[in-house]
């Protein structure tokens, strides 16, 4: 097995590409988030906006900046294990915390009323209903690695810069759906309740389980990559897997309220029966 081929880099100002836009993109990200949040608080001091949230985004833009930029970037074009850091980092870790700072929310606080009524019917409406399914979003963010590692896919996305960049992007993006359907405080179509959510993930869980012990035991896998890393890709998957699954069912079990009293169905009460005299 081989590792993964060399990569060219554009450079901007001395700078390779490859750093320079990922860390304006993610710089830009918590920017607006910021200037969004001091806006909603200008807006209505009274209802203001949760500083928790604020510290969420930017500890996810923190951990999105740790996987798309060096140490850990260039460590993914020659270590399987750097790919799978990564891939923890920018699919699991980072959508948790953007997920959290409830970005959907603010957008809203901000917006003038005819703009978030339409962005609050876009969320209402059917195709994201579908989308925010939790089983639709556990096959596009667990379901896919399958298609990933054990088709010739990993390697030809390897191989090809564009294609590198694409498989950052829908990382970031199945993981962000599939925290918001899991935990998200953002506004959404109908929910499961959340012994259904808890189910879900459960799933996701095992399935990155089993991927990560049929990778370690090399079953079925097409990674061009020594054995080694391809194992310590497996044991990263697994164990850092299991924190990011484990933070993700704290944060869905802190959302479980009871109903108020006055949406609990009337309980009956049923009187006693009259009994017959005694003789």
């Amino acid at each position: 097995m081989t590792g993964h081929p060399a990569h060219h880099h554009q450079e901007a100002g001395g700078l390779p590409l490859e750093v320079l836009l990922p860390a304006v993109f993610v710089v830009l990200l918590a920017a607006g988030y910021v200037l969004l949040a001091g806006r909603a608080r200008r807006r209505n001091a009274q209802a203001g906006w949760s500083r928790w949230r604020t510290g969420w985004f930017l500890a996810g833009c923190v951990l999105l900046a740790a996987g798309l930029l060096p140490p850990v970037a260039p460590w993914v074009h020659g270590d399987f294990r750097g790919h799978m850091l990564q891939h923890l980092l920018i699919g699991m870790y980072a959508p948790l915390g953007l997920v959290l700072g409830a970005p959907v929310t603010l957008l809203l606080r901000n917006l003038p009323a005819e703009e978030a009524r339409r962005l609050t019917g876009l969320v209402q409406s059917r195709p994201l209903h579908v989308l925010a399914n939790p089983v639709t979003a556990l096959l596009l963010s667990v379901g896919t690695l399958g298609l990933l590692y054990f088709t010739p896919l990993y390697n030809a996305m390897s191989a090809n810069t564009g294609l590198h960049w694409l498989l950052h992007a829908h990382f970031l993006l199945a993981g962000c759906l599939f925290a918001y359907v899991i935990a998200g405080p953002d506004p959404a179509p109908a929910r499961p309740g959340v012994p259904v959510r808890l189910v879900v993930l459960g799933v996701a869980i095992a399935a990155h389980a089993v991927i990560s012990q049929l990778m370690y035991g090399g079953f079925g896998i097409s990674i061009h990559a020594p054995v080694d890393q391809v194992q310590g890709g497996a044991q990263i998957m697994y164990y850092g897997g299991d924190v990011a699954e484990l933070l993700l069912a704290v944060a869905l079990v802190a959302t479980w309220r009871p109903l108020p009293a006055s949406r609990r169905a009337p309980r009956t009460t049923r009187r006693p029966e009259a009994r017959p005299a005694v003789p």
